[in-house]
């Protein structure tokens, strides 16, 4: 299974040493699932998308088995549903890479491009991976709005842009402006601990890409 990344210069090797606790957790899980992607999970959508969505890391039985973002696990089906109601993608979502899917004008990067154990990357990790972030960002001259899934998202969006977290409090909804006219907008992770307990509902999460589109055309 190989995963095409529509930003191909900007990824990480498949056997990435940068964080040995990621790299040993990768391993283990190579042995225990060998049939699945286990490595760093590419970006997905459309290179030339105005719209930015930066998620946390891949989820064990979603993007770190599938190796596409979002795929497979219960996060990627509001993901997805929300994209398509907005008209940002082509195609169904089937929870599988293989679907045929694809995103138009938005494109998904991840802050951590490796599973980290629990969900739950280290600050350090967090700080060397970002210069994958930085690089991908970069690499979308078009994109103006980001959405930032979640407190960490949000904290590794804006030390990307050079900006200090402490001056730009994650809030639901909120919207920061970032260097170069481009804006930050957050939304509540679309997990299913969040959506679950009603701390994100669809309507909540379609109004902050619903602000997003507005800003941006």
């Amino acid at each position: 299974m190989l995963m095409e990344s529509p930003l191909p210069q900007t990824e990480p090797p498949r056997d990435c040493p940068r964080c040995p606790r990621l790299a040993g957790f990768r391993a283990e899980c190579r042995a225990e699932y060998p049939d699945w992607w286990n490595a760093p999970v590419p970006a997905f959508g459309d290179p030339d998308a105005w719209l930015g969505i930066i998620g946390l890391a891949p989820g064990k039985h979603g993007a770190n088995r599938t190796g596409r973002p979002f795929t497979g696990d219960y996060a990627g089906d509001l993901l997805y549903a929300t994209l398509d109601k907005f008209g940002l993608s082509t195609g169904t979502y089937a929870a599988d890479p293989n679907d045929g899917l694809r995103l138009k004008g938005a494109i998904i990067i991840n802050a951590v491009k490796c599973l980290p154990p629990e969900n739950k990357p280290t600050p350090e990790e967090m700080n060397t991976c970002r210069p994958f972030l930085e690089t991908q960002i970069a690499a979308l001259p078009r994109a103006r709005a980001f959405i930032a899934l979640g407190l960490i998202a949000h904290q590794s969006t804006l030390r990307s842009f050079g900006l200090k977290p402490s001056h730009h409090k994650f809030g639901h909804g909120a919207r920061h402006a970032l260097p170069g006219g481009r804006t930050l907008f957050n939304s509540y992770h679309c997990s299913r601990y969040n959506t679950n307990t009603g701390r994100l509902t669809a309507p909540m999460f379609e109004d902050v890409f619903r602000m997003a589109m507005s800003e941006a055309v």
